[in-house]
């Protein structure tokens, strides 16, 4: 009986392991959100920030693809100097290649309406 355990064991462990080294899935929105970036248009944001949160959360999980520039300190101890020099006043605040800026949560659709980016079908 113990030596069942033992290699119900070692076999669980060995799926866990084989598991855990494959790659990740893609995103829903990976290549929606790897235009953004190559169209340049360029999200700011703070880490404390409800709304941005909700923004990165329209992603799901693709986020980490887009161009984001955080513009809190640690702490919230004031703004960083990118975002001072970029006039950045409210999150989040999208900037375009044009130069154009919007204030506020925007929707994928908006995004893709202003960089010519396809959402996926």
């Amino acid at each position: 009986m113990r030596s069942y355990v033992v290699a119900t064991l070692v076999a669980a462990l060995s799926l866990l392991t084989a598991c855990s080294a494959l790659p990740e899935s893609p995103g829903t929105y990976d290549e929606f959100a790897t235009c953004l970036a190559e169209e340049n248009a360029t999200f700011y944001g703070a880490y404390w920030c409800p709304n941005c949160a909700e923004q990165k959360q329209l992603f799901a999980g693709s986020e980490d693809k887009i161009d984001y520039v955080e513009c809190s300190l640690p702490n919230r101890g004031g703004q960083t100097a990118i975002c001072k020099q970029k006039g950045i006043n409210a999150y989040p605040t999208w900037i375009f290649a044009d130069g154009e800026r919007q204030e506020g949560v925007l929707s994928l659709e908006t995004l893709a309406s202003k960089t010519g980016c396809s959402l996926p079908q």
